[in-house]
């Protein structure tokens, strides 16, 4: 039987592909603090900072659907690992 907190997964790592640049998949996991810088990078330089705000999205994105769902909840659930 799957994790429950495991459905977070696919949410969190969509966004992070898609919107990564607004730091929306780490406010799904709870991350109110690194979601919250994220989102300031972006805006406070008018969008500039985006273009490195959505490469750590990207990656962060493709990490999260690519590990196993057990793996997933012990690292970022659990762990709460916060960056990569």
């Amino acid at each position: 039987m799957s994790n429950p907190a495991a459905s977070k997964k696919i949410p969190a790592g969509i966004c992070g592909i898609l919107l990564g640049a607004l730091g929306i998949h780490k406010f799904i996991l709870g991350y109110t603090k690194e979601g919250v810088i994220m989102l300031l990078v972006t805006v406070l330089t008018l969008g500039m900072g985006a273009f490195i705000t959505s490469i750590i999205g990207l990656i962060e994105g493709i990490m999260y659907l690519v590990k196993p769902d057990d793996e997933f909840v012990a690292t970022y659930v659990d762990g709460k690992k916060g960056w990569f």
